[in-house]
Order: structure tokens, then C-alpha cells, then sequence
């Protein structure tokens, strides 16, 4: 039996292709999803991830994408500074932040808010994301009293580098990373999420560019990317959809 001929929808969308710009932390979950609305709308997808500061700049300087995807904060400074339209934000996913050492080593105890303190204190070495989740942690550490302490033992991973990688390498004894960005890494060990207490909880939203000229069309993608048929794919990916 022959194919069924693509309905008159799917075979408009397939003349289309979007381009799109992500932080790091939603790469993998961008990939599962992109995958996933291609097959069902025939449109062309292509989601660049990058370092999240450096995707905002690119998106502030004019650079041309028609979808955006970041932490939800600085999806809004888009929408004030005009770059992103306003009212086409979407929430997608909510994600939480994992402690991870080295496949092999000792996991530390972090069933308390205390117990992660006395962990970081202990760590010979430490590296946390540079995003969001990374200014939430920093401040932690302020408030437990053990900034000044720890700073010369804290590592900043590059640009595009994880801190999964880091500790792999055995450069970094304790790290802090958002779970989606951990689980799929080899060689190490993922001790498990930060207690409730102290729990920083980064929401990724996704918004047309100002610049694209497929509105209709990434307005269809995140509809998609909202919805109830994306859900499951959000958690197999470390993440709650929001």
C-alpha cells in the first residue's frame, strides 16, 4: 500500500525552516523535542546551543533567529528591550540543580541543608554552572558564612564546557549543575538533587524574535513545545514541565 499523501498543512510546513538559539542547559531536551515536532509537521528546525549570556548577546546585536530559548528572566529582559515579540513567551520546563562527583569516589551526604554545607567545606575543589543556577548557589554560599572560605577552591568551567566534564576529568571533586545537564555524562556519579530547603529551581521559557518573519510558524512549534505532548520528554530529561 502506498503512503498516505502529507496533508496540506504538513506539506506547507515543510517549506519552512526555523532558526533557533538556546542555552546549554536545554540542549538535550531541545534535541528530543526538535526531533519529535520535525517528524510530525515536516518543518526544518535548526536550535544552536550556546553559553546563555553569550546566545542573550547574540539575540541583542540583531543576529537573525526566529525562536529563542533561555531561563525565563532573561527571556523577559528580551521582551522589554524589544528584541523578543511581546506576548509570545511560553514557559516549557522547569529544572532543579543535582550534586555529582566522580564515578568511583565517595558521594557526600546531602539529605540536609547542613549536610551540603559541611560537603562544599570539605570538597578539595568545587564548580557550579555559570547561569542562573550558578548566581543562586554563590549566594547560598554567602549566606551559610563560607564564601570568603571556599572561593579559592571554586572552579568556573569555560564557556560551553559543562561542569559534568570537569568532574569527569578529575579536576573537580564536587560539582553543582542543573540535573538535565548531569545525566547524560559519563564518568561521573550524580549523588542526587539539592534538598528542598535550599533547592534552585531555574525556569526555561522559549519567544519569537522580534526579527523572524515566521511568527505563525514558531508560534506553532511552542504550542507543541508546551503542551501535554512534550511533557514526557521533558522529564526523561531531568526536568518538570512547567
Amino acid at each position: 500500500m502506498k503512503n498516505a499523501a502529507p496533508n496540506s498543512s504538513a506539506t506547507a510546513a515543510a517549506t519552512v525552516h526555523l532558526r533557533g538559539i538556546s542555552s546549554m542547559a536545554t540542549r538535550q531536551l531541545l534535541a528530543q523535542l526538535t526531533a519529535a515536532y520535525m517528524h510530525r509537521s515536516g518543518c526544518s528546525l535548526d536550535i544552536e546551543s550556546v553559553g546563555g549570556v553569550d546566545a542573550a548577546r547574540r539575540v541583542q546585536a540583531g543576529e537573525p533567529f526566529d525562536v529563542v530559548f533561555l531561563a525565563s528572566d532573561a527571556i523577559d529582559k528580551l521582551v522589554a528591550s524589544g528584541h523578543i515579540k511581546a506576548g509570545s513567551k511560553r514557559d516549557l520546563a522547569h529544572s532543579g540543580v543535582a550534586v555529582a562527583v566522580r564515578a568511583g569516589t565517595p558521594q557526600p551526604d546531602i539529605s540536609s541543608e547542613e549536610a551540603v554545607r559541611q560537603a562544599v567545606l570539605v570538597a578539595p575543589s568545587i564548580s557550579y554552572s555559570t547561569g542562573p543556577s550558578g548566581v543562586a548557589l554563590m549566594k547560598l554560599f554567602e549566606r551559610w558564612g563560607i564564601a570568603d572560605v571556599v572561593q579559592s577552591r571554586i572552579m568556573v568551567p569555560p564557556p560551553g564546557i559543562p561542569v559534568g566534564a570537569l568532574i569527569a576529568r578529575g579536576e573537580v571533586a564536587l560539582g553543582f549543575q542543573q540535573l538535565s545537564e548531569l545525566i547524560h555524562v559519563e564518568g561521573i556519579a550524580v549523588v542526587g538533587p539539592l534538598p528542598p530547603a535550599i533547592q534552585i529551581i531555574t525556569t526555561f521559557s522559549a519567544g519569537c524574535s522580534s526579527n523572524s518573519a515566521q511568527a505563525s510558524a514558531v508560534q506553532d512549534l511552542l504550542d507543541f513545545m508546551s503542551g501535554p505532548d512534550a511533557a514526557e520528554a521533558k522529564r526523561q530529561q531531568g526536568m518538570e514541565p512547567a
